[in-house]
């Protein structure tokens, strides 16, 4: 029944909001937008960063590690990224709310960009050679710790910050769609713009590179201040006002410091040498713990968790894509890993008597994405209009089959890198669209199917798994970079069958998915 508020202003008054608008739009929407942009333009700066200073010899300023514990290292951390945005989530919803959530996090993210920046900065303003070797020392425990707080501080932000653009909006709004795609188009501005500007100061020091990344997240925490006005109302702080909502918050405290103290001390033990770590190891470790992790809750699930019928088929879906997503993402997020090596090392980057730095190309998916993304979604409209569309499941196996395509063409330039010459920076070109391609067929698929075959009450469990898969692809991208960057002359010669390995993996993945796409369709029943 329609209430006196649809009565005398009709069905467009679910887009008629009760604070400020803009473009028809609530104005909180430009506040989270921009937060989005410079917290991803940190997150994209520093990461097309990470594994080049981590492979660079110490003589020359970075770390001097191997590929395979660079990899590794690379896995675990944007493993993490994603991991903690299941807890960050829970303390939103339990401790802190969304919008003290998102600025917490944001703090803590540009802490952990300028403790990495920060031995750096003093070794080029120190002119004492004894300063500047214990420095040096320094720099691995700085670059750890502030990795350790950007995945922390992420947790906090990342999962937040997008409750509150859902909450801008009330149910059943036309223009809740369209609002995520305007907020996630300040994910691809600051995907765009940080490699370039990063990379770019990072040619003078990579440290440099690493504090204007964290200046960037200041940025954002600045405005996202500055413009608090326009959120109030939304994601506001949770109230403790009965007895037991306060033993209850008591007891999460009491909890988070008892964690915080075990790990603070877990990683001093670390820091300090005592507990030795193999990051190659942890990262394998890692991976299958996860893995089975993941399939004995969703066994638990079907068998236990009190579903119908239909409720587990559905469930049981959830568990196949499970593996082709993870797959999936374990070849894209390559894009930062060992593609970001290859720019590195095997391509010819001279440009008007100069040299493009290495990390510019890692502006190059979220470019693509900018151009092509309303391509996409027009012809996904276009083809639905014509009852034409591709199913879920086929379009899982089209981003699948597209991510294979792409690393064939890389095949084709290991191919020229392995035979002593560099490879045009347009074998990478095309590689990333191609790839991006995928992604606008996968990407925005997998969380709107995970929310439409979830079980109501296991609705949010579900969507961690999806997550964990995105995870373990991330952990399992940075593994395989540590196999396949051609960092000695024997991985060189090996580099092009690598490639080719993951081209079969991934073509066949995806016509594996093509054939099984109507047996998973009718397990989908009414979801379509």
């Amino acid at each position: 029944m329609e209430n006196e508020f649809e009565k005398n202003l009709g069905a467009g008054s679910l887009d008629l909001y009760p604070g400020p608008t803009i473009f028809g739009h609530p104005k909180g929407l430009m506040t989270l937008f921009f937060t989005e942009m410079w917290e991803r333009f940190s997150f994209y700066g520093m990461r097309a960063l990470l594994i080049l200073f981590m492979t660079t010899a110490i003589v020359d300023g970075g770390l001097g590690f191997d590929d395979k514990t660079s990899g590794a290292i690379y896995g675990l951390y944007t493993m993490g990224v994603y991991l903690l945005a299941l807890p960050g989530g829970w303390f939103a919803d339990r401790l802190f709310g969304l919008k003290k959530s998102v600025w917490y996090g944001g703090i803590i993210i540009a802490l952990g960009h300028f403790t990495m920046a920060l031995p750096g900065l003093f070794k080029i303003f120190s002119e004492e050679a004894s300063v500047k070797e214990s420095l040096s020392s320094m720099d691995t425990n700085s670059f750890f710790l502030g990795l350790i707080l950007i995945v922390i501080g992420t947790g906090l932000l990342k999962p937040n910050i997008s409750s509150v653009v859902g909450q801008l909006y009330p149910s059943g709004s036309v223009k809740r769609d369209a609002g995520f795609s305007i907020f996630y188009m300040g994910i691809n501005l600051g995907g765009f713009i940080a490699p370039l500007a990063c990379s770019a100061v990072a040619t003078v020091d990579w440290h440099l590179g690493f504090g204007l990344a964290g200046l960037g997240m200041v940025f954002g925490l600045i405005q996202y201040k500055m413009t608090a006005k326009s959120l109030n109302g939304y994601g506001d702080d949770l109230v403790f006002d009965t007895k037991e909502k306060k033993e209850e918050k008591t007891k999460i405290l009491k909890a988070l410091i008892g964690i915080g103290t075990i790990l603070g001390l877990v990683f001093a033990l670390i820091f300090l040498g005592i507990i030795p770590v193999n990051a190659s190891s942890l990262a394998e470790g890692s991976g299958i713990v996860f893995l089975i992790l993941a399939y004995v809750y969703l066994i638990y699930v079907i068998v236990f968790g009190g579903l119908d019928d239909g409720e587990r088929k559905k469930v049981i879906v959830i568990g196949i894509l499970f593996v082709f997503s993870a797959l999936f993402w374990s070849g894209f997020e390559q894009a930062g890993s060992t593609l970001n090596l290859f720019a590195e090392r095997f391509t010819d980057r001279s440009f008007m008597g100069g040299e493009i730095p290495a990390g510019f190309f890692q502006s190059v998916n979220s470019m693509f994405i900018i151009i092509f993304a309303p391509f996409f979604g027009a012809m996904w409209i276009w083809l639905g209009r014509k009852n034409l569309e591709p199913s879920s499941p086929i379009k899982f196996a089209m981003g699948l089959l597209l991510l294979g395509i792409g690393f064939l063409v890389m095949y084709f330039a290991a191919k020229i890198a392995a035979s002593g010459d560099l490879a045009a920076p347009t074998w990478l070109i095309f590689t990333y669209m191609i790839h991006t391609f995928g992604e606008l067929s996968l990407s925005p698929v997998g969380l709107s199917l995970v929310t439409k075959l979830a079980p109501k009450r296991y609705g949010g469990q579900m969507m961690g798994i999806w997550f964990l898969s995105v995870a373990l692809g991330n952990l399992f991208a940075g593994l395989i970079a540590g196999e396949a960057s051609g960092g000695s002359e024997e991985a060189l010669s090996q580099m092009p069958g690598q490639y080719m390995i993951i081209v079969i993996t991934a073509v066949g993945a995806g016509l594996l998915l093509l054939l099984l796409s109507k047996p998973i369709k009718k397990l989908m029943g009414n979801v379509h």
